[in-house]
């Protein structure tokens, strides 16, 4: 599994576009454009906009939101592991700098963001931070 977060509209799809992307045997899921994420994964899958589906979950099951995520990317982790020509990358943008938000639902879904970014990072092969295009590797095996 690979993770890459960065701030927002900083370059994080292109960089994966131009490092990772391949048309063929590829799908990528974006919840910029809707998409669900309960489908068949390619033998390469990006999910783009990883923050916004904590999001929608966070609004729908509250604290539970993080321990569901959680319990997702070890069953994705597992769906990658069990082939060798598997790969998942998931894109999430940073949300935890700057002002503590005012609304309490916007505040858990920051840390829930937090906490699931953190498992992400643990499980995932590598980790990396696009910041304003530039890439740095934050983690890899």
């Amino acid at each position: 599994m690979h993770f890459v977060t960065g701030g927002a509209c900083n370059g994080k799809a292109k960089w994966v576009k131009e490092q990772l992307w391949r048309s063929e045997d590829s799908l990528w899921i974006s919840a910029f454009k809707g998409d669900d994420l309960d489908q068949a994964f390619a033998p390469l899958t990006v999910v783009e906009g990883v923050e916004t589906y904590i999001r929608n979950e966070t609004l729908h099951s509250g604290l539970q939101a993080a321990e569901n995520w959680k319990a997702l990317v070890l069953e994705w982790k597992a769906w990658e592991t069990s082939q060798a020509d598997r790969k998942l990358v998931l894109i999430g943008s940073d949300i935890s700098k700057g002002i503590v938000p005012i609304k309490e639902e916007d505040r858990l879904w920051r840390d829930s963001t937090g906490w699931v970014y953190q498992h992400i990072i643990q499980h995932a092969d590598q980790a990396d931070l696009i910041w304003y295009g530039i890439p740095s590797t934050l983690k890899t095996q």
